[in-house]
């Protein structure tokens, strides 16, 4: 790769398509000489450019192919025009879920260079559609969502796996602020090295622009703040009680956040004794909570509607508890009548007067200007966009996503893209945007960015500000009210993002100093052995089967499997259910065929049961009953775990024990045992009409031969017991009545 004059050359760059940039060119080699790579920079500083370069040089060295993932469709769409401007490569394309898989796999087998969404990738890769053998290049673009059970985190690994050559490219404006979710991403995309470029850097400072942040507080009507105040009270009224049945230690809300009250909701509902006074308080205090963000941040408007919601639900005869107390509350009923006699004065919030003052001012000033106002809720853009429209010069749209939200049908993409196009032709110059507008989409750069609200995201944060300052001086204003969680928020974002700068410095220096690799600073585990396990094609939505995937030791082959789920040996085969299955397995019957085939075909046969909820209502006894029926009459283990993650540690252990000690394979049917003479009796009274392995045994007992019970009349057969003359009756209806052909099955023959 060379640099003649201001543009990058290259055999499969386009001539006069990349300028020629230090830092980017740095980046490039970085990657290209160190391996796997995670580049943190801002937006607007070109990460896409980089990518394409990387993908170039790497087809030249290398040769295969390379593939880009973006989280949406747009933005896939996006990498692919950019990536067509500048490499001389025909075969370039997106690949997305509303394609056939058929066409998917033309496009798959034909492209040099596919972009496309992760969990498209993800789905054809657990069908067997797509294999990433021959990639010598996959981008993770907005990497730092390569968390939890998100699909990058399946791609990657499988990549590691299969890749003859591998090579990882991840970008993102911000990984987040918390030491162990930087870890994570960079376990989970097999990270080597690190690579952060900022503003202030000295290769970077020449092509970007300054950006003014301006912190702007407003002081709320003191009826606002009063009504604040009174939810605030029955918060705490809440707490208290709480405390006194020793749920929490403390009954103040500043030490709550609502992510502690979820956990501490999910924490209750899992007890097997439940409590039901203090679940819904917990309730009630999340929903509280939720309202008086609305009333602090957003205004009276958004606060009375959800309250309003919350009466209507009340009202239904099912309501939840914890709404009827809520509307019920006294300090609440205070707060809302507040609300009502501000809205009725023409009062929302004081930031939307100081809004408005902010962007009459700025576009008086600047006629041609372009500005972002982003929002928490689709409400608030709404009303937002009503307010502003009043103000001469001034023409807003409002900007959200795809989603329906009750009579809120949202933007298609077709729609966002029209409404990006007319905001960069000028028709429009205030973009009301929600958290959709952050990342992804390409949203042209605008002169001015204002947070309606602080966001305490370092990662939406970055986003944001990185809207402004790409062409010219940029400007972000941060509405803050005074006294309220906006300040809260405001500080939480910017330790957060000093926290990430300082430990992805500290990762890059421990990578300078001679480790080998950051999976030793990160404790990655390597992988010591090849464990194969045969996986239904059925079972590949389900998590157990993304946790096998990911895990380095484990081969995983899809299969279409005559019986059982996971194949793990020559004769150990796993089925496995959530509860509510097996309970509607025994109701219908299917529990004890299955339970038949799986005993049929393989000497060790398991069920694993996922514990969780059932719809159906089922005796205790019945389900004990069909437990002891598997263990005893079907000589099947029945094993209960508590979440998928469980069930697939479960499945890992019980397949290295049978092929690293026991030296079993799998094999992808096993061989069919010959059934023993009473095994066989068995099987053929258990076909008959309602009747399990319990009653097979009684009748053959009673009768002693198979041909006894076949003859036996419907009395004699009512006489033993859990028959009754209606089973009786059925039996011999079945097994005397002429065998005529169905329609369907007839024309086939």
């Amino acid at each position: 790769m060379k640099v003649e004059g201001t543009f990058v050359t290259h055999p499969l760059v386009r001539e006069g398509a990349v300028e020629a940039r230090l830092y980017q060119q740095l980046l490039v080699a970085s990657v290209l000489q160190r391996g796997n790579t995670l580049i943190v920079a801002p937006t607007g500083l070109g990460k896409t450019i980089v990518a394409a370069l990387v993908i170039a040089e790497r087809l030249r060295r290398v040769g295969g192919r390379a593939l880009f993932l973006a989280p949406t469709k747009p933005l896939a769409v996006q990498h692919a025009e950019t990536l067509r401007k500048v490499l001389k490569v025909e075969e370039i394309g997106v690949v997305t879920g509303e394609m056939s898989p058929d066409k998917r796999s033309a496009l798959y087998n034909r492209l040099k260079i596919i972009t496309a969404t992760p969990q498209t990738v993800e789905n054809d890769i657990l069908r067997g559609v797509l294999s990433l053998d021959d990639f010598t290049v996959l981008v993770f673009d907005e990497a730092h969502r390569a968390v939890g059970n998100y699909s990058y985190v399946t791609i990657a690994s499988e990549y590691m796996k299969r890749a003859k050559h591998p090579l990882i490219l991840a970008m993102t404006a911000s990984p987040g602020g918390d030491p162990e979710k930087i870890r994570e991403v960079i376990r989970n995309l097999h990270i080597r090295n690190v690579e952060i470029k900022t503003p202030q850097d000295t290769d970077v400072r020449p092509y970007v622009q300054e950006i003014v942040m301006e912190w702007r507080e407003v002081e709320l009507d003191p009826l606002h703040l009063e009504a604040i105040q009174l939810l605030k009270r029955a918060i705490k009224k809440r707490l208290k009680l709480l405390k006194e049945m020793g749920i929490v230690e403390s009954a103040d809300p500043e030490k709550y956040s609502r992510k502690d009250l979820i956990y501490l909701q999910s924490s209750l509902q899992s007890l097997e004794e439940p409590l039901p006074d203090a679940t819904s308080l917990v309730a009630q205090l999340i929903k509280l909570d939720h309202a008086l963000e609305l009333l602090e941040a957003q205004g009276t408007a958004p606060f009375l509607l959800f309250m309003e919601k919350l009466k209507l639900r009340s009202l239904q005869p099912r309501a939840p508890r914890s709404d009827r107390e809520i509307v019920a509350d006294e300090d609440v009923k205070e707060a809302v009548r507040l609300a009502k006699e501000l809205k009725e004065r023409g009062y929302v919030h004081a930031k939307v007067y100081a809004l408005k003052t902010i962007i009459k001012k700025f576009i008086r000033e600047n006629p041609v200007s372009k500005i972002i106002l982003f929002v928490q809720y689709r409400d608030t853009a709404t009303h937002l966009v009503e307010e502003l429209s009043s103000l001469e010069g001034v023409n807003p749209v409002r900007f959200v996503g795809q989603a329906k939200r009750g009579s809120d049908r949202g933007l298609s993409q077709k729609e966002q893209k029209a409404l990006l196009d007319a905001f960069r032709s000028g028709m429009y110059n205030v973009l009301v945007a929600t958290s959709v507008a952050e990342e992804g989409l390409d949203i042209p750069s605008v002169d001015l960015v204002i947070f309606y609200e602080p966001v305490p995201s370092e990662i939406r944060w970055i986003q944001r500000r990185g809207r402004t300052g790409r062409l010219g001086k940029g400007k972000v204003i941060i509405l803050v009210a005074k006294g309220t969680r906006d300040q809260a928020y405001y500080w939480s974002a910017k330790i957060k993002e000093k926290k990430m700068l300082e430990e992805l410095r500290r990762l890059r220096a421990a990578l300078n100093v001679g480790q080998t690799s950051l999976y030793d600073y990160v404790e990655v585990p390597k992988p010591s052995a090849t464990i194969e396990v045969i996986v239904d094609q059925r079972e590949r939505s389900s998590d157990v089967i993304k946790y096998l995937i990911r895990d380095p030791e484990v081969k995983v082959i899809l299969h279409t499997l005559p019986v059982g789920d996971y194949l793990i040996s020559d004769r150990v085969i796993i089925e496995r259910k959530s509860f509510s299955d097996l309970v509607e397995s025994i109701i219908d019957g299917r529990l004890f065929s299955q339970a038949r085939e799986l005993s049929e075909q393989f000497a060790r046969p398991i069920i694993i049961v996922e514990r969780g909820p059932t719809k159906r209502n089922i005796h205790p006894n019945a389900v004990r009953g069909a437990l002891a029926s598997l263990a005893i009459d079907y000589g099947i283990s029945v094993i209960f775990t508590d979440s998928p993650e469980e069930t697939y540690n479960l499945i890992k252990i019980m397949a290295r024990r049978e092929q690293m000690e026991r030296k079993r394979l799998p094999r992808v049917r096993g061989e069919k045992r010959i059934l023993s003479l009473p095994e066989m009796q068995r099987y053929i009274v258990e076909s008959l009409p309602f009747v399990g392995p319990s009653l097979a045994i009684r009748l053959l007992k009673h009768f002693k031969t198979v041909e006894r019970i076949f003859t036996a009349s419907e009395k004699e057969l009512a006489r033993v017991e859990g028959i009754g003359e209606k089973r009786a009756k059925e039996i011999r209806r079945v097994l005397t009545a002429e065998y005529k052909e169905e329609p369907e099955q007839a024309n086939q023959t």
